[in-house]
C-alpha cells in the first residue's frame, strides 16, 4: 500500500481496505479512461492487472465505480511489485493528463 501511496501521490485514488488476501483493489475516482483501457495499455508494458468491471456482473453499466476500479495482485518478490506500481502509477498518472 505505501508504493502505491508514493507513487499515485495527489491523484485521486482509494485503496480499499485488504483483508488477508494476495491483491488490492485500486479505487481511481473520476478515472477518465476504463478500467479495460487501462489494463490494455498497461498490457503492453508488461504489468497485467484485471479490470474491476469484471467483478461487477449484473449491475448497471452506467454506475462509474466500476469501470475506475482495477485489482492489482502483489503476490510476487518485492522488486517486480515495486516496478508493477511503479508502471500502473505512470500509466493513471497520463490518463489522468489527458
Amino acid at each position: 500500500m505505501h508504493w502505491f501511496r508514493d507513487k499515485l501521490g495527489d491523484l485521486p485514488y482509494r485503496i480499499h481496505k485488504p483483508e488477508g488476501t494476495i491483491f488490492l483493489w485500486l479505487w481511481l475516482e473520476g478515472l477518465p479512461i476504463s478500467s479495460q483501457t487501462l489494463y490494455e495499455r498497461l498490457k503492453t508494458r508488461g504489468v497485467l492487472i484485471v479490470p474491476g468491471y469484471n467483478f461487477f456482473v449484473g449491475m448497471d453499466d452506467s454506475w462509474r465505480h466500476k469501470h475506475e476500479c482495477i485489482r492489482v495482485s502483489y503476490a510476487q518478490d518485492a522488486d517486480t511489485v515495486q516496478r508493477g506500481v511503479k508502471i500502473i502509477a505512470g500509466e493513471v498518472a497520463r490518463a489522468y493528463q489527458s
